[in-house]
């Protein structure tokens, strides 16, 4: 089992937006399980949180943009490219300003400062999305396309094609994450002259100098762009070299910017909100692209995984029979409603009834109809979950467990006389002082039957 990871404490950096050109003060901090990537507008009263979430991509002119209620998060790509890199799964982000700061316009400067932060593993299991056929998306208008196939790990091929003489097609390869920090993470982002020209008459990129972006020169310089530059980028004199960057910028790689293409796009993916196995082949990429992709890959997820139902071999010996249940809960008949308990780590239990046409609940629940109660399936649920945080104490015969909180309750369908209900419990978060908050679900012939949100603590017996 893959653990979750976050970092082990917070560390903050301070730079500019690249188009704003505002300072930002960014901290990363320690998240708990399954938080994903959240960022958090200190700035902003009530200190908002925008999840780094596919859907609240705005729009993706020179970067990609968030927003969530009126919240703006702006080009968090290096920075979501530097978490995937680090292998994290939680971490929060907060932020004094809507850009994210861009450092040398790689994403090197992040991972030194998760590296300085350490990465620890969490008692939570980690997702993974599991490819297992070719999945695409054509931006028709470009011609970009991104495809995702089956592999037995988490990789990325970038192929670009600017059509210019001073950069053509250029092609990088990332075999897998642990390459992220050596191969992609100092590769910085680039521009052509004449894009530069057209951000600099709309009064954007005023944060950048010739130190945080590359800038090829894919057209004479007039006198006029020359003075503009100079005031832009604060320098007295600026040269074009014979490699055909303007400065004296030494290129990393003679494919970085192939490279920071394949950044971004680990960068936007990201968004996807879960970590992906499969090979990504992206031609041609860029902030549409890639968004788009990666709302794509979100709704097949969840479409999957509202569907997914687990699989249990039921001849197997149960982990615990009536006789063990009954010895750790302090439910007994017709109250007592889950068999037996086929497995449990640390954060997640199973459970199993057989609903029968005996249960005294039939008898007034619809005679005729007979339906078992959906309450009734949400305290089986309970119980299961009962288990798994009774076996936190040593002495559970001495507990009794209490509802706190029930959230999200939902009941698809109907479960009959005759259906074998199974119950999964995960933890939202570890058990502490004896309460247990957990997602919980039911499932029946194949199905989810119910699910719902609990929250219970244990207490010592009067």
């Amino acid at each position: 089992m893959v653990k979750q990871k976050t970092i082990k404490t917070e560390i903050s950096l301070t730079g500019v937006g690249l188009h704003t050109g505002k300072e930002v003060q960014m901290t990363f901090k320690p998240a708990p399980i399954n938080n994903g990537f959240t960022f958090v507008r200190v700035d902003l009263e009530g200190q908002p949180v925008v999840e780094a979430d596919a859907n609240y991509v705005v729009n993706t002119q020179r970067g990609t943009n968030l927003e969530k209620l009126g919240v703006k998060i702006q080009t968090p790509e290096h920075v979501l490219a530097a978490l995937v890199g680090c292998d994290l799964d939680n971490v929060i982000i907060e932020l004094n300003a809507s850009e994210l700061p861009i450092m040398d316009g790689s994403s090197k400067y992040f991972v030194e400062a998760i590296e300085k932060a350490e990465i620890e593993e969490q008692n939570a299991k980690r997702k993974v999305y599991v490819v297992k056929e070719v999945i695409s998306f054509t931006d028709e208008a470009s011609g970009s396309e991104i495809l995702i196939m089956p592999s037995d790990h988490y990789c990325v091929t970038a192929m670009v094609d600017f059509g210019t003489k001073i950069l053509g097609t250029q092609n990088a390869n990332m075999k897998s994450i642990a390459d992220f920090k050596t191969e992609i993470s100092e590769s910085r982002t680039f521009s052509f002259l004449h894009e530069l020209e057209e951000l600099l008459d709309n009064g954007l990129i005023k944060g950048g100098d010739l130190n945080n972006a590359i800038v090829y020169v894919d057209k004479e310089i007039s006198e006029s762009t020359m003075e503009n530059l100079k005031v832009a980028f604060g320098k007295e004199t600026i040269n074009v070299k014979p490699n055909g960057i303007l400065d004296n910028l030494t290129l990393h790689y003679p494919n970085e910017a192939a490279r920071h293409k394949l950044l971004d796009v680990v960068g936007d993916l990201a968004l996807i909100g879960t970590k992906i196995q499969g090979k990504v082949i992206a031609n041609k990429p860029g902030h549409f692209v890639n968004t788009q992709f990666a709302k794509k890959m979100a709704k097949i997820i969840k479409i999957e995984q509202r569907n997914y139902v687990p699989v249990y071999d039921l001849n197997l010996e149960p982990l615990m029979d009536i006789h063990k249940i009954m010895a750790v809960l302090p439910h007994r008949p017709p109250f007592l409603l889950i068999d037996r308990i086929i497995e449990m780590s640390e954060s997640h239990v199973v459970g199993m009834k057989n609903v029968t046409m005996n249960e005294n609940f039939f008898v007034g629940h619809f005679p005729e109809a007979p339906v078992m109660p959906g309450v009734l399936i949400v305290e089986a649920m309970a119980q299961t979950g009962g288990i798994l945080v009774l076996s936190t104490v040593p002495d559970p015969e001495n507990y009794l467990t209490y509802f706190m909180k029930i959230d999200n309750v939902k009941f698809k369908h109907k479960v009959l006389p005759g259906d074998t209900l199974i119950f999964k419990c995960d933890l939202i978060t570890p058990i502490r002082r004896g309460i247990c908050h957990m997602q919980a679900n039911a499932y029946a012939n194949g199905k989810l039957v119910a699910e719902a949100e609990l929250m219970a603590q244990i207490a010592k017996k009067q």
